[in-house]
């Protein structure tokens, strides 16, 4: 039989040893070979250092080896996840009711009375939306028509109290579509009807006003063939009075819940998508992303500005493409309105994204390469510049935060609307920045987001009313560096003043 050598494993160790110990030592190194070991040994960490740099640029800037629809689509639903997990926004917003639009009518009619006017005479628009529900595509979804199709409201008495009493005046041929659209009415909707060969003003003022030679208020929104088809017929018209104006500029409870829920929606889509963005999202993409996440609750698209940084140096932007590429140094301006049930909203911020947290302080100059070799090749700013860019974006935006807060303080009762400007444009001048504020402070806002009262520091005639709703948005506007805006939206109360676009704006991270 076979006989094996066992070896336990210290046996095979210290003969390895007995036998390095009689191996020959290697000759010394020579000079010139000494020197090679060294340069070899240097090249070798320069490449593992130089890979280990490439693969950190790689990992931080992953994002642009992303297809770039992919990076919008993460980021949309990202956005519309955050959300739509707390819609309490919606919980206290209704429709307008039959008898509100009713109530209106009233309250114009008295109006009417106290500025000793005959009638008021509208076409469909904004204003007809307020007293009828009836909006222009309502009417005539294509396109405006040259058909007069219009809506007059006259006072009247009943048992010592004056009403509206309301007809229209349309089309024969279109009598029955009128009738159809669910007009707020008190009992069958009055529609006077016109042939195609006839004048309508004529009819007009034989049938309605019995052929008087009344005056009746006419708005912005009516268009001047219009108004020079009813000063033919006989008729005098007037634009519109303080009582008149009054009537829409004073909010009811059911109006301000409307208007707090598409404000405060409004500015809860922004914070949804903050968190969202990435680096290498465009200006058309914030859009893009917002308008898709606002409409899956129900908001319907009005208008929407993004603006990156310089392009943000003019309040609504230049001829700004909205490629401009996000990175992490970028000021971002929102500004932006949706309605919900007829209402509208117009909120603005001004932020920057997320900060990306790492355990390495010089990580970010990676990143700032990586992103830099997948963009537009913009130059590299050392990090004393961007220091100094960040300090005074920082500072910019402190400032205008208390000016819109000094602003805030004047929307109390009797306050002129010029108070309200001059206390914003106050604060920003003091800090130096006087010139940088390029608009007014503020308007009216309520079906339309642009309304009277309008809070210019002109405006001393107009004093601040308990239901009155305005826009807050005062701004520095820096050519070829950056522009901040902070915008949220005002109720004039008994008191104290009420924001109704939620929570203000709390710090450049945190909109």
């Amino acid at each position: 039989m076979d006989r094996r050598r066992e070896f336990s494993g210290d046996t095979i160790v210290a003969e390895k040893l007995d036998h390095l110990d009689h191996e020959p030592s290697s000759p010394p190194l020579t000079g010139g070979a000494h020197k090679r070991r060294i340069l070899f040994s240097a090249l070798g960490r320069i490449t593992v250092v130089t890979v280990f740099l490439f693969a950190l640029v790689c990992l931080t800037s992953l994002h642009r080896f992303v297809p770039h629809k992919v990076l919008v689509d993460n980021a949309l639903r990202c956005t519309t996840a955050n959300l739509q997990h707390d819609l309490s926004f919606l919980d206290h917003a209704t429709p307008i009711s039959h008898d509100e639009f009713l109530s209106r009518r009233d309250r114009l009619a008295n109006a009417l009375v106290q500025s000793n006017i005959d009638a008021f005479v509208l076409e469909p628009g904004y204003t007809s939306q307020y007293y009828a529900n009836i909006s222009q595509t309502d009417w005539e979804p294509w396109e405006p028509e040259e058909r007069p199709f219009l809506m007059i409201i006259q006072p009247k008495q009943v048992n010592g109290s004056v009403i509206a009493d309301t007809t229209f005046l349309a089309p024969s041929f279109e009598v029955g579509r009128a009738k159809m659209l669910g007009i707020p009415s008190e009992g069958e909707l009055v529609v006077v009807p016109w042939e195609e060969h006839e004048d309508p003003y004529t009819i007009l003022h034989r049938q309605v006003f019995d052929g008087r030679n009344i005056t009746v208020m006419i708005d912005e929104e009516l268009r001047d063939y219009i108004s020079r088809g009813l000063q033919g017929s006989g008729l005098r018209t007037v634009g519109l009075s303080q009582q008149v104006e009054e009537v829409r500029q004073i909010k009811s409870p059911a109006e301000v819940e409307l208007l707090r829920a598409v404000n405060t929606g409004t500015v809860q889509g922004i914070r949804a998508m903050q968190p969202c963005l990435m680096e290498g999202l465009r200006e058309r993409d914030l859009i893009y992303i917002l308008d898709l996440a606002m409409k899956s609750i129900g908001f319907e698209e009005f208008f929407n500005i993004v603006l990156f940084d310089e392009n943000a140096a003019l309040p609504h932007g230049g001829f700004a493409t909205g490629d401009k590429v996000l990175n992490k140094h970028t000021m971002i301006l929102i500004d932006v309105g949706y309605h919900y049930l007829g209402y509208s909203s117009d909120v603005c911020r001004s932020f920057f994204m997320k900060p990306v947290q790492s355990s390495f302080h010089w990580l970010g100059l990676v990143s700032d390469v990586g992103a830099w070799w997948h963009s537009d090749k913009e130059p590299i700013k050392d990090s004393s510049t961007m220091k100094d860019e960040l300090e005074e974006k920082t500072t910019v935006w402190d400032i205008v935060l208390q000016a819109q807060s000094a602003a805030g303080s004047m929307f109390k009762t009797n306050n002129s609307c010029a108070s309200v400007d001059l206390a914003a444009r106050g604060v920003i001048d003091k800090a130096g920045y006087n010139g940088t504020f390029t608009h007014r402070v503020g308007h009216g806002i309520g079906i339309k987001a642009h309304e009277s009262p309008y809070l210019n520091k002109a405006n001393t005639g107009t004093l601040l009313k308990p239901g009155m709703t305005f826009t807050n948005e005062p701004g520095i506007y820096l050519e070829g560096k950056f522009g901040v805006r902070h915008e949220d939206i005002y109720l004039v109360t008994d008191g104290e003043p009420e924001v109704l676009s939620g929570k203000r704006a709390h710090g450049p991270y945190d909109p």
